[in-house]
């Protein structure tokens, strides 16, 4: 009875015991804030100049709108400084179980606006885009409002078309690639822009592992289950500091928070 009895906290033991380094290995956490000391800055269109005028006025988010004036935020900065749409990622950590697995980035175009305006793409894997859009006061645009999704892989100063693809009618989608040649992942990002509606934008940083963040509104980011030991981090804005990716090192302790005030500027 005794020795049934031992047999069975032995084999609970053995089981905390294999069962324990598999939690440890759960890594760190980082977390803290994206800040910019510049200004805000924003382009202006006129919805006039484009098609659906009187559609594309209909975006719930009117502070992206004045009239008849439609704005890109190319950057906007919180009162303490917090940049909004600022991307944060550990980037020496390469992920292969992550990047096999990784279903594609997701954008929708709704009341003439991308959404996401700022996220994440995976070298070799998909871009999605599905069009939203229909019209019923406009007998072209019942059917749906024509978007002309455009991808570019920008790196430095240069381009270069990804894909350029119509989706005439509402449910529309496009599924492609996102391809960076000669190494353009590791300096370069992801532009999409409507060719119909210039105003319509979003900017995407590649990475290679799920260590990444986008910030909140008021900048802050919290990004966990990071390895433990010392990482580089970027932080990154499409517009602010002209998109140069701003390096940062974290030392990152099994099971603890560490804290990371990234500037760009």
């Amino acid at each position: 009875m005794k020795q049934g009895v031992l047999s069975v906290v032995l084999g609970a033991a053995a089981v905390a015991f294999i069962a324990a380094p598999l939690t440890s290995f759960a890594g760190g956490t980082i977390a803290g804030k994206v800040t910019y000391a510049g200004k805000a800055d924003q382009s202006e269109f006129l919805f006039s100049k484009f098609p659906n005028p009187k559609f594309c006025p209909k975006n719930p988010h009117k502070d992206l709108m004045d009239g008849d004036k439609r704005f890109l935020k190319k950057i906007e900065v919180g009162k303490d400084g917090g940049l909004k749409n600022a991307v944060v990622a550990v980037i020496d950590v390469e992920d292969k179980a992550f990047v096999d697995g990784y279903k594609g980035t997701e954008v929708v175009a709704e009341f003439c606006e991308f959404l996401p305006f700022a996220g994440v793409v995976v070298n070799n894997k998909s871009f999605k885009v599905e069009n939203h859009d229909s019209d019923p006061e406009d007998p072209k645009s019942v059917e749906g409002v024509l978007h002309n999704p455009h991808s570019f892989v920008v790196k430095g100063t240069s381009s270069a078309t990804g894909f350029n693809i119509g989706l005439a009618k509402k449910g529309d989608k496009l599924d492609k690639p996102v391809v960076f040649r000669g190494g353009a992942e590791k300096d370069g990002f992801y532009r999409l822009q409507c060719d119909q509606h210039e105003f319509m934008q979003g900017f995407f940083l590649p990475v290679s592992s799920p260590h990444f963040a986008v910030v909140k509104e008021d900048g802050s980011f919290e990004i966990k289950d990071v390895p433990p030991g010392k990482h580089k981090v970027v932080a990154w804005h499409p517009f602010a500091a002209k998109g140069k990716k701003m390096e940062f090192e974290v030392d990152v302790a099994e099971g603890a928070t560490a804290t990371l005030k990234a500037e760009i500027k």
